[in-house]
């Protein structure tokens, strides 16, 4: 397997890690905002999801955490997973962060109540349950954009 291949494979108990910490965050905000902490911890979460849709999910601070002290007590995982679906939904938690913070700084609270609300849902069931609401919608829109070939008749 070449390097690409392994680094874009990745231990699923990492994302689920992850999803854990945003949820306390993200709750933290909801009980904050719009004040300064809430915001402020608001675009901290944004710049975090902002890593792990540019750069991967495996150069998180998240990750860190989760290979330095998590990972070790576990062990290793039973299978790993493609990281593009947990990248994608780091772009999704990234736009409704964004979606939080200006409605936030403009005043807009329910708005940037709703959008955090939201993160928070997708983020306790990905913590709570291992199921990967923004994955979801990657791999729907995978099956709906890769055609297969008509049968012959």
């Amino acid at each position: 397997m070449s390097s690409h291949a392994e680094s874009s494979r990745i231990d699923p108990r990492g994302p689920q890690f992850a999803a854990a910490l945003t949820s306390v965050v993200l709750a933290v905000v909801l009980l904050t905002a719009p004040g300064g902490l809430g915001v402020g911890l608001l675009g901290v979460q944004a710049l975090l999801f902002a890593i792990g849709a540019g750069l991967g999910v495996q150069k998180t601070p998240h990750a860190a955490i989760f290979k330095a002290l998590v990972r070790p007590r576990l062990g290793a995982p039973a299978e790993l997973e493609d990281a593009a679906p947990p990248r994608f939904a780091q772009a999704v938690g990234l736009g409704f962060a964004l979606v939080g913070l200006v409605g936030y700084l403009t005043g807009a609270t329910l708005v940037g109540h709703i959008a955090v609300g939201f993160a928070l849902a997708a983020a306790l069931l990905n913590a709570a349950f291992a199921f990967c609401l923004g994955c979801e919608v990657y791999l729907l829109g995978k099956r709906l954009t890769t055609r297969t070939p008509a049968p012959v008749a």
